[in-house]
């Protein structure tokens, strides 16, 4: 009867490695795949914030004319009118005071 219990035990024990073995398999199997994807989506992320980057230095090139033109005629009209441009100022620099103290 104690051969039969330890038989029994034995086969157990045997078929729970057999299962730990075949679970470690499948989980090494899991964190290979994740890792692969992982890496690929990184390397999409990657190159996508590149274009990305690339497009904008595009636009940002091409705008650069009118950009500095407006710069020159916002600099020209706060020259020209220095008591409009130092009341705009005041009102911006109170709008964010406003907006910075509700935010406390």
């Amino acid at each position: 009867m104690a051969s039969a219990l330890t038989r029994f035990r034995e086969d157990l024990q045997d078929d729970m490695q057999d299962q730990i073995a075949r679970l470690s398999r499948e989980v090494a199997s899991l964190r290979k795949t994740a890792s692969s994807q992982g890496r690929a989506a990184y390397a999409d992320a990657r190159d996508g914030a590149g274009n990305l980057y690339d497009d904008l230095w595009e636009h940002v090139h091409d705008a650069m004319p009118d950009i500095r033109r407006g710069a020159r005629r916002a600099r020209d009209t706060a020259r020209d009118n220095p008591v409009v441009t130092a009341a705009v100022a005041a009102g911006v620099i109170g709008l964010l005071a406003v907006l910075l103290t509700r935010r406390s």
